[in-house]
């Protein structure tokens, strides 16, 4: 009986799906538990967010591999604001948007919570991914913060995506407008209401 070779982990690459930069494959550094957003979900998020997309200022909190922020900005997206904890995921998305020619993208490399926390410049965001590392209970509490820190205006989207088996709590004042499972995953776009 042969005997297998250990599977070693390498380098991958996320596709850009439309826009701009359509077709275009960017590498991904192989890091812990990073789960780049698959093309089958990445185009079911944009055709939900189609007509919101062109001129928004998009937030990509745990952003990993970069491949929403990055898509939005394919599509149009005014600025896109990039947090990863990961130095290196962090590193090869500032590359990633290099090789793009990008002016209006930045990527902050701290932890989600941390940036949420304070919002001294009173910023606002139209479009917020939360897409945070499974079983580490981080979505409820940045939503609070997106509350609490006012990163959030009258109209803005927020897309979540968790593991099946979890039951984040969400603020109340968020209107559920789309929702989809695929595998072990749930997705879904809020957006959120005058309260």
């Amino acid at each position: 009986m042969k005997k297998r070779k250990p599977q070693t982990r390498t380098d991958g690459h996320i596709r850009i799906i439309s826009g701009k930069f359509k077709g275009r494959k960017l590498p991904v550094k192989d890091v812990e538990g990073l789960r780049p957003t698959t093309d089958r979900v990445k185009e079911t998020v944009f055709n939900w967010l189609m007509a919101d997309t062109r001129d928004a200022n998009v937030l990509d909190c745990f952003a990993g591999s970069g491949s929403l922020g990055l898509e939005s900005l394919s599509r149009f997206a005014n600025t896109a604001t990039f947090i990863e904890l990961d130095k290196t995921a962090a590193a090869q998305i500032k590359q990633n948007i290099q090789t793009l020619a990008l002016d209006n993208a930045q990527v902050v490399h701290t932890s989600a919570l941390d940036y949420l926390s304070k919002n001294e410049q009173n910023r606002t965001f139209d479009i917020i991914y939360l897409d945070p590392p499974f079983r580490k209970d981080l979505l409820s509490p940045c939503c609070e913060l997106l509350e609490s820190a006012g990163w959030l205006h009258d109209e803005s989207l927020i897309y979540v995506e968790f593991e099946k088996e979890a039951q984040p709590s969400l603020p109340a004042n968020w209107q559920l407008l789309k929702e989809k499972k695929a595998g072990q995953v749930v997705c879904m776009l809020f957006r959120r209401d005058h309260q």
